[in-house]
């Protein structure tokens, strides 16, 4: 089947190009880096199956890119996103919202009934601890521009009424090539103490790229449907925050220092940091309310209509994706 993926040249959008490919499917990806669109090429089982399109989503020559790039495509994956705890409203709006009109639009041209979108949890958020969290629970106000502008997306997506679309939100994606979550712990364990707020008991889901891109190939396949439906996907394995600082550090060989920090502190901190970037246009605050709150309160999600639906069942178990995860960094550091 030929597929469009938007993003491809991202973390998650890597994996899934390959992963296509090597179900024997037609691909073409977009990206703004033609060397990482070359390696992601390269890397591929079949590299004369899949094709790179060159789009900067959001831009005023975008639209028209993807139209030309998805022709012929009977399935667009929705990847390309924004994803940051910090930033301009403007930015967000353009990859997030705007990215996902400029595919709506392709699938609306071209006839493209099936549409996989991939949204973020962070829509869940709010600073309490929240456990088996659902796909229709009610929502709390926007934790920061990139919540605000995925759920407008999911909003889009809905209010297209495509017969075969697809929303999924996983929660924490890692595993290699991973260029957000785990470098960020990382750098912390080596330069800093990592702070345990609230005891460092909150518990927290993640979820290994494999599984991610597992539930991405079932909607795919789904059939076609009155209502857009929504689904949450994770390892379905909570671990304290405690606890997964420790196993990074056994996995990556980091000693790991810990200290106990009060969060109304801790959050006190943060606003001023938030403020202080407020006033100074292009700089990103090293840590914020929410990066804190991430992993001071529980979140938890419910996957029981993953598993009932698309039939999900994690493949890789959080104990394997991160010891695959740590033998792709070791590799990584040795070649540099």
């Amino acid at each position: 089947m030929p597929i469009f993926v938007s993003g491809g040249t991202g973390f998650l959008g890597r994996h899934l190009v390959w992963r296509l490919v090597a179900d024997g499917h037609q691909v073409v990806f977009s990206g703004r880096d033609q060397r990482v669109a070359t390696d992601v090429i390269n890397a591929a089982r079949a590299p004369q199956q899949v094709r790179f399109a060159r789009i900067d989503h959001g831009s005023d020559s975008a639209a028209r890119a993807v139209l030309d790039a998805s022709a012929g495509a009977q399935a667009i994956v929705h990847c390309a996103a924004l994803a940051s705890p910090w930033g301009a409203r403007a930015a967000f709006r353009r990859a997030n919202v705007d990215a996902t009109a400029e595919v709506l639009a392709a699938c609306r041209t071209h006839g493209i009934a099936r549409l996989v979108h991939i949204s973020s949890p962070s829509i869940y958020f709010r600073f309490a601890d929240c456990l088996q969290i659902a796909e229709h629970d009610a929502l709390p106000p926007p934790v920061n521009e990139y919540a605000r502008t995925k759920y407008q997306a999911e909003q889009l997506i809905q209010a297209a009424h495509l017969p075969a679309a697809a929303i999924l939100r996983p929660r924490a994606i890692f595993g290699p090539w991973d260029n957000a979550l785990l470098p960020r712990l990382l750098r912390l364990m080596q330069y800093g103490r990592v702070p345990l707020l609230r005891g460092g008991r909150a518990l927290l889901d993640m979820t290994y790229v494999d599984n991610v891109v597992d539930a991405i190939v079932s909607a795919l396949t789904l059939p076609a449907s009155e209502t857009t439906p929504v689904f949450n996907i994770t390892n379905g394995e909570p671990i304290a925050a405690a606890e997964l600082f420790s196993r990074i550090a056994t996995q990556f060989n980091l000693p790991v220092t810990t200290a106990h920090r009060p969060y109304v502190v801790a959050d006190l901190a943060a606003r001023a940091l938030e403020l202080a970037a407020q006033l100074r246009p292009g700089w990103e605050p090293p840590f914020t309310r929410y990066s804190l709150g991430a992993i001071a309160f529980s979140q938890t999600l419910d996957l029981q209509r993953a598993r009932a639906v698309l039939g999900y069942q994690p493949r890789v178990s959080l104990a394997d994706g991160m010891a695959r995860t740590a033998q792709w960094w070791r590799l990584q550091k040795a070649s540099q």
